[in-house]
């Protein structure tokens, strides 16, 4: 006797399905109103501790990046300042012995003046990171406390003028509060 087989015979077991979850079983992590600003104050406190409240520890080398780099750039400038000033004080005073002999006084006042803008420059550059560290934290803890809902929908439909025996264009959001 020969027998043909198609196919073999299923060998796999059909097993109960566990995984679904009930509507109860589902837990919302609950909303705090003052998340925001106290990510906000905790970064205007400390630079950073804003975004580690929030689980951001990637932006807090950026952050120490920017303000440490503009504070190096105005100790810089403030240092190249000094020299440049107080070269051109000895010079008014009668000294023709300092570290720029051969250069014109209106030279050492070009530098200076350009070491104090590059100095305010940096100074308002570690400010901004500042400010932009505070501001980073409290949008942060907004956006890690925002609802992605089935809520939202975008439904578009023609609405016909009858006075005008035209079509209305225009779009509408609507957004439902709990």
């Amino acid at each position: 006797m020969v027998q043909v087989f198609a196919q073999q015979k299923d060998t796999l077991t059909v097993v109960a399905n566990d995984a679904s979850l009930s509507v109860n079983q589902i837990t919302k992590e609950p909303y705090d109103p003052l998340a925001p600003s106290r990510a906000a104050f905790y970064s205007a406190v400390i630079p950073g501790l804003g975004q580690v409240y929030n689980e951001k520890y990637w932006k807090i080398p950026v952050i120490y990046a920017g303000i440490g780099a503009s504070i190096y750039f105005y100790t810089t400038n403030r240092e190249d300042y000094t020299r440049y000033r107080d070269a051109y004080k000895r010079r008014l005073a009668g000294y023709t012995d300092d570290e720029f002999q051969g250069i014109a006084n209106e030279t050492l006042i070009r530098a200076q003046r350009t070491s104090k803008r590059n100095m305010d420059v940096s100074l308002a550059v570690a400010v901004g990171f500042y400010l932009l560290n505070i501001v980073d934290a409290n949008v942060d803890a907004h956006l890690k406390q925002y609802s992605i809902s089935d809520d939202l929908s975008l439904n578009p439909e023609v609405d016909y003028n009858p006075f005008q025996e035209s079509t209305n264009y225009g779009m509408r959001l609507t957004y439902k509060l709990n």
